[in-house]
């Protein structure tokens, strides 16, 4: 049976690993050729290491499938634009980039340091800012070279830690919520040459989330259970891969919570109660304004994006 993606050519950033050598096989499997790229570092981002992405290539070339491994640091702006033309050079094209890559150093944010905050913010936001260039880049002049559609695709990965919030992640979040705000813009710009942008906030247990949510062979309610892998990153796959193909044309700026066999719309902020005034407003009047429009508003949710219990 052929698959979904088949004839397209995907780019799939920190893959050697976890979700993104899921997202790299599960690509593969339905028939698209794959750059798998991953610099091979830590968790925390220090280290290199080229075995990884050169070991999921061997698992799709195994499986019968194409793929060739590339381990630059897509932070970089010149190793982003090297690993776009990888794929245009190994495969003739480029359809899909999957920003995947990321590293944790989770602390409070009264104990953090600088190069703790300018760590994770550069490769999470850097690291799908530059991929996302040189492939818009490519697109754009693809669009007006043929005059219509390119059926690109740009899958961002965001997180419930910058969507909803998570204590001790205030350099993860914010790098996250920047990814999901980047996806919504990016998504306006790239409209016009055909191309998609969403991203997907995953729920599943790899290294850098240990620690931090559900384990395999756990339910969604964290209750433990004989079944394997029910949080296992494989449950994230399928929906990337959906996203990545021609199928996904209509669906655009949009944030996917995924995990444990759930697929939800995480929704965007938006307005809720107001109070106007005809002039400039008087600070000492706030005191009952301001509390009753919050009392009216919808409550903040916690990390599995609902209201905690008793809110409403």
């Amino acid at each position: 049976m052929t698959g979904i993606c088949e004839g397209r050519v995907a780019v799939v950033t920190g893959a050697g690993r976890g979700i993104g050598r899921e997202y790299a096989l599960e690509l593969a499997r339905q028939g698209a050729s794959v750059v798998v790229n991953d610099l091979g570092g830590s968790p925390d981002g220090s280290g290199a290491d080229t075995g990884p992405a050169q070991t999921v290539v061997d698992e799709i070339v195994e499986a019968g499938g194409k793929a060739v491994a590339n381990t630059d640091d897509v932070a970089d702006w010149e190793g982003a634009e090297r690993l776009v033309r990888q794929a245009i050079s190994e495969f003739g094209r480029l359809d899909i980039l999957v920003n995947n890559a990321g590293i944790l150093r989770d602390r409070a944010l009264v104990s953090m340091s600088s190069e703790e905050w300018d760590s994770v913010i550069r490769v999470h936001l850097r690291g799908t800012a530059g991929p996302s260039h040189f492939a818009a880049a490519y697109w754009r002049a693809q669009a007006k070279k043929s005059g219509g559609p390119t059926g690109g695709r740009i899958i961002n990965t965001t997180s419930a830690s910058g969507i909803y919030g998570n204590f001790g992640q205030s350099n993860y979040g914010a790098a996250k919520a920047g990814i999901a705000s980047f996806t919504l813009i990016a998504a306006i710009e790239l409209k016009s040459y055909g191309v998609t942008v969403n991203a997907i906030a995953p729920v599943a247990a790899t290294r850098l989330t240990a620690g931090l949510g559900p384990k395999p062979g756990s339910k969604p309610d964290g209750k433990s259970q004989g079944m394997p892998d029910t949080f296992g990153p494989q449950h994230i796959a399928p929906l990337v891969a959906w996203l990545a193909s021609p199928e996904s044309t209509k669906v655009t700026g949009r944030v996917f919570d995924v995990g444990g066999g759930r697929i939800g719309v995480a929704e965007a902020w938006r307005l809720g109660p107001v109070a106007t005034s005809d002039g400039v407003w008087n600070a000492a009047e706030l005191g009952s304004v301001v509390p009753e429009l919050v009392a009216k508003a919808a409550p903040n949710v916690t990390m599995r994006g609902v209201p905690a219990q008793g809110e409403h």
